[in-house]
């Protein structure tokens, strides 16, 4: 299997790639996740990042390019991936294209997570991360203990809000998808690849729609 999540900041590729890895057994290719590792790291890629992701633009496609091809070379991708974050533009929808062919490895599908805007902004303004496991909840939607805090794996979560999830921010990174992430849809519908899931409202309910379109020929 090897697909694109495609959506706004917020509609739930994250939460649905995790599921999906669960039952196919393929890893996550997430550029935002590889990207704030980096960060954390204090890497030269992640110092170049850093700036970037804060105001809620784009990384420069040359930079996001080398993680991906670095990423799909690793052992445990040759099976298939999930793509989540990339591409988000057409010019590197045009250049994923190249690297998948080299590596002969091309798309089964691509799938469009649609989700309105307003919840989109509910989603992330009350998005909260545990410092130490990574857990993801949402004073909206999901508050902790709700699920219980972290599963069980943390007995006092230290939850925070990413820098990139303020208000400002958020509003920022909708500009830029819309403006530069929207044509994929029509890009993607032309190339017969494209399919769409309605993911608003319970999870496992998205998640059902989500392997219902993928296994869809």
């Amino acid at each position: 299997m090897r697909i694109v999540l495609l959506g706004a900041p917020g509609s739930g590729k994250g939460t649905q790639a995790q599921r999906l890895i669960q039952a196919h057994g393929v890893p996550q290719v997430s550029t935002g996740d590889l990207l704030r590792e980096a960060v954390a790291q204090g890497t030269e890629l992640g110092k170049k990042a850093q700036s970037i992701m804060a105001s809620g633009a784009l990384v420069d496609d040359d930079t996001i390019l080398g993680i991906i091809r670095e990423r799909l070379a690793r052992p445990d991708a040759a099976a298939g991936f999930i793509l989540d974050g990339f591409p988000r533009t057409i010019g590197q929808a045009d250049a994923l294209n190249v690297l998948l062919a080299q590596l002969g490895q091309p798309l089964d599908a691509v799938v469009l997570m649609e989700v309105d805007s307003k919840a989109l902004f509910d989603r992330l303004t009350g998005r909260r991360t545990c410092r130490t496991c990574g857990l993801v909840f949402n004073v909206h939607t999901a508050p902790p203990p709700s699920p219980p805090p972290c599963d069980g794996r943390c007995e006092s979560p230290d939850l925070f809000q990413r820098p990139d999830d303020s208000e400002a921010t958020i509003g920022r990174r909708l500009e830029v998808y819309e403006a530069s992430t929207r044509p994929l849809v029509e890009y993607y519908r032309r190339e017969g690849l494209l399919r769409s899931v309605d993911a608003e409202g319970d999870i496992d309910a998205v998640t059902a729609r989500l392997n219902a379109a993928i296994s869809a020929q």
